[in-house]
């Protein structure tokens, strides 16, 4: 994994068929079809107008997130790439991803998707039983998955998939199990993420009243370190905290939010990070999709908020992203952000009790142990 600047564009489609009870993310369903040449036009502008911010650039990866973008047509797809390369440099190796549930899966729409140059799918498989599989809400079985999988494989070079774990009552042996599953089915790149409980969401109000056991913090601790242990004897260690590939195989769109890239955001909810004025700014838009389209039919952008972030916030952001990654940080990059180098002192106390480890002369990288504790690492460090 070569370290350089990068670019990235990530546009949201806010909708989808039903809404997960632990997704806490800008998702919304909607019970009449979705006016998608309106949309396309809309983020074709805001695009438009975060070019004339950015100035030139190369893009490097382009990702489409949601909500659940395979509800949406291949030709608004093809639409939001040409306009994408309308503004900026986009080369012919440039990454392009798209999310993609089992349940909205079709074998033609996923070769116009492919046609559009969507190179990348991310599926959002979660779990590999049906039982859990309705506990999380989703529309898919795992018939529906292992479907999506092959086809996906058929159609794109690239794959990955998304798996979630420490569900109430789920053992390491039978984690252990369905990861080997997995792996079997998997191309070169998997996702694999603890259940976490995000308020304001279904499952938030279930786990206060009771009714939601999650693992405690030593049985999180063994399925998190049976993770690893499998996918690292499978070919397909962690790059980064929740992300494992094959060599070469890693998420490039990914990696710039955690090496402290830039990247601009398009659509509603959609977070920017880009350097503006030789200063990083912070942009967010409009999280509900039909004002965003007013906003942006009227002015250009959904933009409803930003900030320029001062030297010690970038240096904070870059340390939380970076030592999320098994490269870890860049220690000068960290002294060109912030102004000043870590503390020795402190860097000294968390080698010696194993959290942290030198790589080289010019990197650090949080451990094993670090990675389980990482926020108050993160906050250690930065304090």
């Amino acid at each position: 994994m070569n370290e350089g600047p990068s670019f990235g564009v990530y546009v949201h489609w806010p909708f989808c068929a039903a809404k997960c009870p632990y997704c806490d993310f800008n998702s919304h369903v909607r019970h009449r079809p979705v006016d998608q040449e309106r949309f396309a036009a809309a983020f074709a502008r805001e695009l438009a107008t975060m070019r004339q911010r950015t100035g030139p650039r190369t893009v490097s990866s382009i990702f489409l997130g949601g909500g659940t973008p395979s509800l949406m047509e291949p030709k608004t797809v093809g639409a939001i790439l040409d306009r994408i390369a309308a503004e900026w440099t986009v080369p012919p190796d440039v990454e392009i991803t798209l999310e993609a549930n089992p349940s909205s899966v079709e074998a033609e729409r996923f070769r116009g998707y492919r046609a559009a140059g969507v190179n990348r799918v991310s599926l959002g498989v979660q779990a590999l039983n049906d039982k859990d599989l309705r506990f999380l809400g989703r529309l898919h079985t795992v018939d529906d998955a292992l479907r999506a999988i092959r086809l996906a494989r058929e159609t794109f070079p690239r794959l990955s998939f998304d798996l979630i774990y420490a569900r109430p009552g789920q053992t390491v042996e039978a984690w252990t199990a369905e990861l080997e599953q997995a792996i079997g089915h998997a191309a070169d790149h998997l996702s694999l993420y603890q259940l976490t409980i995000e308020e304001g969401t279904p499952f938030f109000a279930l786990h206060k009243a009771g009714k939601l056991p999650v693992p405690d913090a030593d049985l999180a601790a063994d399925l998190y370190e049976a993770t690893q242990e499998v996918t690292v004897a499978r070919g397909l260690p962690a790059y980064e905290i929740s992300n494992h590939a094959k060599p070469g195989a890693e998420s490039r769109h990914n990696l710039i939010y955690w090496r402290y890239g830039e990247y601009v955001g398009a659509g509603p909810g959609a977070h920017g990070r880009f350097i503006e004025e030789g200063r990083r700014v912070v942009t967010f838009t409009e999280k509900v999709p039909e004002t965003w389209l007013d906003l942006v039919e009227a002015k250009g952008t959904g933009v409803c908020g930003g900030e320029m972030l001062t030297r010690e916030e970038e240096a904070d952001e870059f340390l939380l992203m970076g030592l999320r990654l098994a490269e870890g940080i860049d220690l000068l990059r960290y002294e060109q952000l912030s102004g000043h180098a870590l503390a020795p002192e402190r860097v000294t106390i968390l080698r010696e009790e194993g959290l942290v480890t030198p790589l080289g002369n010019s990197r650090l990288r949080a451990t094993p142990a670090g990675m389980v504790v990482l926020d108050a690492l993160v906050a250690d460090l930065a304090r």
